[in-house]
Order: structure tokens, then C-alpha cells, then sequence
């Protein structure tokens, strides 16, 4: 997912980490069989490093709304059917939002860090952001549903906040700094 390569990107690069993506070691993507975002990292973990002999960074992360009983969730990517494509994904999310008042949501994000394909115990962080789904789209920033992700305390959309902004609040920036703590002890 190219946005996500460009917040780990932008996370790790100023920490002296080099970000190597899967494709770029010609490794193809790993199925997603499993229901919870947890199982998901731990096999793309698994897979990249299986295949690169390398450790391996792996997140799964989605938006999981309430009034939907926790969907799009761990098929937040693939919402609205193959190819995957954001803007019909943010289309089938307000449709199916149309009847619901509740607008309550949340990006969760689990990150997944293998020092070998047979890692007993890998690392495992994760990170909520609660916020709302609008009705409409709104904001030029970000990508997935950050048109949509309505942050009442700020009082504006995910997609209008600043790189940095972001990355100090959103669900994949707690994660990484979770990660972060759990690699210093």
C-alpha cells in the first residue's frame, strides 16, 4: 500500500531506519485468509521474511465502524470488491452508513516485527484512533477513509491534517511508537 510505505517512511527514515518494501526484494503480497488484524500482520510477517531471509515489519490496520458491527475492518482495503480502489471503497462505506446515526469509528492498526520466519515470539504493537464518519468527503491528505474520518476534537478530517499531525495522533503512529518502546527494552 503506497501510503502506508510513505508514513513508515516518513516514521522510521528521520530514526536512521531504511525502509525496504516486500516488492522491492521481489517478494509478492501474502494472502490475508485470517479474520483478525493481528493473525494478518503475523502471516505478512512471516511470508516477507520466509522469503527475504530478513526480519520483517509487517502492519494490518483498518477502520472499523460501529454501526456496522466492526466492518469494513480486517477487508478495509478490499470494501467495495477487486481492484481495490479508495474512493469506491469511501462510496460503498456511505452507502452502507446512509441509515445509521451512529457515526462512532475507529482506525485500528497492528504492527508485527519477525526476526526470522520462525520468530516464537514476535514483536506486536498496536494503536486505536477514535473518531467519526462524515458525510461526506472532505481534505486532500492521507489515504484510505481520511476523507471520511471526522475528528471531533480537532474539528477537522484526517485527510486535512499535516504529515506530522497525524503521525502524533493516528492509530499507526501509536503503534510505531509502542514498537518503538518495545525495541528499547
Amino acid at each position: 500500500n503506497p501510503g502506508k510505505l510513505r508514513e513508515f517512511q516518513q516514521m522510521l527514515s528521520p530514526l536512521g531506519f531504511e525502509v525496504i518494501t516486500q516488492a522491492q526484494l521481489g517478494i509478492g503480497e501474502a494472502e490475508e485468509p485470517h479474520h483478525t488484524f493481528v493473525e494478518n500482520a503475523i502471516a505478512k510477517a512471516r511470508h516477507v521474511s520466509r522469503e527475504s531471509g530478513l526480519p520483517a515489519l509487517a502492519d494490518d490496520s483498518g477502520i472499523c465502524v460501529n454501526a456496522l458491527h466492526g466492518l469494513p475492518g480486517v477487508i478495509s482495503a478490499r470494501f467495495s470488491g477487486f481492484p481495490k480502489s479508495d474512493e469506491r471503497n469511501n462510496r460503498a462505506l456511505l452507502e452502507a452508513m446512509k441509515p445509521h446515526t451512529d457515526r462512532r469509528a475507529h482506525y485500528y492498526c497492528v504492527l508485527v516485527l519477525m526476526n526470522s520466519a520462525g520468530d516464537p515470539q514476535p514483536l506486536i504493537a498496536e494503536g486505536e484512533w477514535h473518531g467519526e464518519i462524515a458525510h461526506q468527503e472532505r481534505g486532500e491528505g492521507g489515504f484510505g477513509y481520511d476523507p471520511l474520518f471526522w475528528l471531533p476534537e480537532l474539528g477537522k478530517m484526517s485527510a486535512e491534517l499535516t504529515h506530522d499531525e497525524k503521525h502524533a495522533i493516528s492509530h499507526r503512529g501509536r503503534a510505531m511508537k509502542v514498537l518503538l518502546e518495545k525495541l528499547k527494552s
